[in-house]
């Protein structure tokens, strides 16, 4: 490379130097100064957690059901279906009779996934105890007593 060359190079690189320089500098600074100005003082109730002034018991780690993770993982996907169909919308005129074909056999695929989904019980959100108390609580005509099954 020629000396022009290179020059032209970090004058064209300068902008990102001096934000970089920038961000470095605020970075270090706000450190420090967090070093310099924070509490060096060890009390015993200083690392203890506290929410309201509640002092809490027990474990902090506890069983969540998958059911949420489930929940979140069939939103995604289905969600993310949508940006198929937008992008559709967006050349629907284009795309012509080939296009609307395509869009139905994919709206199909998505709907046959989300009967298969509700058929395996993918979408219910009780468990196995819950569901046989439920057939225990039933009255006549199907109606469940809420008072007694509790979700």
């Amino acid at each position: 490379m020629s000396l022009e060359a290179t020059t032209g190079l970090l004058e064209t690189l300068q902008p990102f130097f001096v934000y970089a320089a920038a961000v470095l500098f605020l970075v270090l600074t706000m450190l420090g100064l967090s070093y310099l100005l924070g509490q060096r003082t060890d009390a015993p109730n200083k690392n203890l957690p506290f929410e309201s002034g509640i002092v809490s018991v027990g474990d902090a780690h506890f069983k969540i059901s998958v059911h949420f993770y489930l929940t979140a993982i069939l939103f995604i996907i289905f969600d993310l279906e949508v940006v198929f169909l937008f992008a559709w919308a967006v050349v629907v005129r284009d795309a012509g009779w080939l296009g609307f074909v395509e869009i139905s056999v994919f709206i199909v695929i998505l709907t046959v996934a989300l009967v298969y989904l509700w058929r395996i019980g993918a979408l219910d959100w009780r468990t196995q105890t819950q569901k046989r108390e439920l057939h225990m609580v039933k009255g006549p005509g199907g109606v469940v007593n809420k008072k007694e099954f509790k979700l």
